[in-house]
């Protein structure tokens, strides 16, 4: 057993210029793709109650002008003012409105929500929400719908579908268990805008307005202080108009690296089990590919794909890669939540040799391995604790407390992350540092010490919106939709 360190990885913005923390960084130096010609303007549309849209329109006007930090700490690295959304100062854009593109949904619609069975408000919802999207669908003066969501939604609409593990967002195991899960409005919305352009961001009441108190809780108040609320909104919105707000650095003398995460899901029906990959490279360009049926082992009771399925998983992903950025990775590092079959790996090696992969390296990422770090004091272990158990059998903190914080910004007690590396050419210390890098690319969290890599984090939400999506339908291959 040797425990080691790996430190905090760098990330990069305009002119080069890296920071470890993203905020910080967008802040001293702009986002990562300043000098192309991406559109400094983000053009929104709102859906809502009307109440919502004036609430949430207001709050942008007033992030526009900068939003200071949290007073009354010491914390000042965790906590960080919001620079404003202007062509001078973060990201170097602008929020436009403009009336046509507000779609207001009349509240006696919404309030009749209220006298419907939980599953059944969920599936009116996104009716009445469907609607106005399909309105925006065709408008040339929209790049992404703001969504409101109802204020007094139930998600709690369960059915007893079995569940396994790598087609969940926490990836916990279920043995094939039946237990529930939510029919959330999140992800059926999410399911039915795909066909649309426009990619859509669904906003909670609270983000806008930390008095609201949530009618399912009773509670009050906001999860995160205003300006981190506006962060993670702002980078959100500016990466879902085509936008980079920071990649990861790579070093010339590198091979080009791209990293996929293979997750399984159940359709809606629950009665096939289908896989999906997310394919990055190291500017946190994401592609979608949704792949072939997979069946549950009788050796550990997840979902596997055979030889072929796999095969032609990985050769779609690499082909719908190479088509959209005009070249081909030299490396794949394949992240799966479970063991690969000895047919998994014959596809992959086969779909390397025909798409002529220099490395192709897999590693099976879990959260089950049981042992824990302790610390003296009250704070959990560092951010990039790496600790080899074996030849093959690793622990990484990827959530644990911040050296550049000064605390751990969690809430609950960390649990390291297990890497098995299963074939590999690279060291052990730099597929975790890849790991723990990956971790830092959800455009939907600014802060340092997101569990989980994008690769993996990725596939499960694209799997828990696509099992909601007809299996022959269209999908998009852009994250941005998923979101």
């Amino acid at each position: 057993m040797r425990a080691t360190f790996i430190e905090e990885p760098l990330l990069e913005f305009a002119g080069g210029g890296r920071h470890i923390d993203p905020r910080h960084g967008v802040w001293d130096y702009g986002p990562a793709d300043i000098k192309d010609p991406t559109p400094r303007v983000v053009k929104v549309a709102i859906v809502g109650a009307q109440e919502s849209i004036d609430g949430i329109q207001a709050w942008l006007d007033r992030c526009s002008l900068g939003i200071g930090a949290m007073k009354d700490t010491y914390l000042t690295r965790l906590y960080v003012p919001f620079p404003g959304f202007d062509i001078n100062h973060g990201f170097r854009s602008t929020i436009n409105f403009t009336p046509r593109l507000t779609r207001p949904i009349p509240k006696r619609h919404l309030d009749a929500l209220d006298g419907l069975h939980p599953k059944q408000a969920v599936a009116r919802a996104v009716e009445l929400y469907d609607t106005e999207l399909q309105v925006l669908h065709d408008e040339p003066a929209c790049d992404v719908v703001i969504v409101c969501r109802p204020d007094n939604l139930n998600d709690a609409a369960l059915s007893k579908t079995p569940k396994l593990d790598g087609a969940e967002p926490d990836g916990s195991r279920t043995d094939g268990k039946a237990t529930p899960f939510v029919a959330d409005f999140h992800a059926l919305l999410k399911a039915r805008s795909l066909k649309y352009k426009q990619p859509i961001q669904i906003v909670r009441r609270n983000t806008w307005d930390p008095k609201f108190k949530d009618p399912r809780t009773g509670r009050a108040g906001a999860n995160q202080d205003e300006a981190t609320r506006a962060w993670n909104l702002h980078t959100a919105l500016y990466y879902k108009n085509g936008g980079v707000p920071w990649r990861l650095p790579r070093d010339p003398s590198d091979l080009t690296s791209c990293f996929i995460g293979i997750a399984f899901h159940k359709t809606a029906d629950a009665n096939l089990h289908t896989s999906v990959a997310q394919i990055y490279n190291q500017r946190g360009d994401g592609i979608i590919v949704r792949g072939g049926p997979a069946t549950i082992s009788k050796e550990d009771r997840q979902p596997h794909l055979g030889e072929d399925d796999a095969q032609d998983l990985l050769e779609t992903a690499l082909q719908r890669y190479r088509a959209e950025h005009r070249n081909s990775p030299a490396r794949i590092v394949l992240h799966k939540a479970s063991n690969y079959t000895s047919e998994e790996r014959a596809g992959f090696n086969q779909a390397a040799s025909s798409e002529r992969l220099e490395v192709l390296e897999l590693l099976w990422l879990t959260n089950s391995d049981p042992l824990r770090l302790y610390r003296r004091g009250v704070q959990p272990p560092l951010r990039g604790t790496f600790l080899t158990l074996g030849d093959n059998r690793h622990l990484l903190y990827t959530a644990g407390a911040v050296p550049f914080y000064q605390t751990y910004p969690g809430h609950y007690v960390p649990q390291p992350l297990g890497i098995r590396t299963v074939v590999t050419e690279s060291s052990p210390q730099q597929l975790a540092a890849e790991v723990l890098a990956l971790t830092k690319m959800n455009w939907n969290n600014t802060l340092l010490g997101e569990r989980d890599p994008i690769t993996l984090r990725t596939a499960r939400t694209v799997g828990n919106i696509l099992r909601h999506h007809g299996t022959d339908a269209a999908v998009s291959g852009r994250y941005a939709h998923y979101m």
